[in-house]
């Protein structure tokens, strides 16, 4: 399948690279930068374009994958001549489409995506589309990149947006958050690491509730206390500590 890519971040480059990988040929990309779109075009053997350019006629497809806030700025001057055009967006409707094609959808995927990356990890993708033979096709396409897709609704992928937040963003962040109390306290971040690694792992089978622990989940008040008057030194880390512990205290 011959595919056209709007976008030259993340997940439009790797995104590219699966679909390189998978068989299909990237024809174009296009990006508001057209210096990061020529990079990708030229490992692609793509021609490319910026957004006052005109989309490829010869592309089967069009993958929008640009920042969710920017769909609708970006969308004004592109027109796609009625062919099947997919925005990667987990936050967006399917409906900012609209306007740009008769045929389209939503091909998101559930992964967290960096260009640095040597590897391609395994990507759930959720799907919709605004008619059945839009549908088909994506669905074609998606199982063809994926063994796991899943058509879901714009109410169902905003909900697993949010949670791919919280357990992506906001675990990312605590990691952060303990960095840099370990480095202020000069003990060693990477001891951490082997522990972070087999947390991660024991959900793979296990739901998260059924494996927690820790001095919060037994109400050890008496660690829990000597954990606080260390963290009066970071208050703005003791907060964040208060907040998680009663969050586990009282589910």
């Amino acid at each position: 399948m011959k595919v056209a890519i709007i976008g030259s971040g993340n997940v439009a480059t790797v995104l590219g690279r699966l679909i390189i990988q998978k068989k299909h040929q990237v024809v174009q990309v296009m990006s508001q930068h057209i210096d990061h779109a020529k990079v990708l075009a030229e490992e692609w053997g793509a021609n490319f374009a910026d957004f006052n350019g005109l989309p490829d006629v010869t592309a089967d497809i069009y993958i929008i994958a640009i920042a969710d806030n920017a769909l609708n700025d970006s969308l004004i001057r592109l027109s796609f001549h009625n062919k099947p055009v997919f925005h990667t967006a987990g936050s967006a409707s399917k409906e900012v489409l609209k306007g740009v094609s008769k045929n389209y959808g939503v091909l998101y995927p559930l992964q967290s995506l960096r260009k640095e990356m040597t590897e391609i990890p395994a990507i759930p993708f959720l799907i919709d589309a605004n008619n059945e033979e839009t549908l088909e096709v994506l669905r074609s396409f998606a199982n063809n990149l994926s063994n796991d897709v899943l058509i879901a609704s714009d109410d169902e992928r905003i909900k697993l947006h949010i949670a791919a937040v919280i357990v992506s963003n906001f675990t990312n962040h605590l990691y952060t958050i303990a960095e840099d109390f370990c480095n202020k306290e000069k003990v060693n971040f990477n001891l951490l690491k082997p522990l972070i690694m087999e947390t991660a792992l024991r959900i793979k089978e296990l739901s998260p509730a059924t494996v927690q622990t820790g001095p919060a989940l037994r109400k050890d008040v008496v660690t829990l206390d000597k954990h606080l008057k260390i963290l009066n030194a970071h208050p703005t880390l003791r907060t964040t500590y208060l907040r998680l512990t009663d969050s586990i205290m009282n589910p």
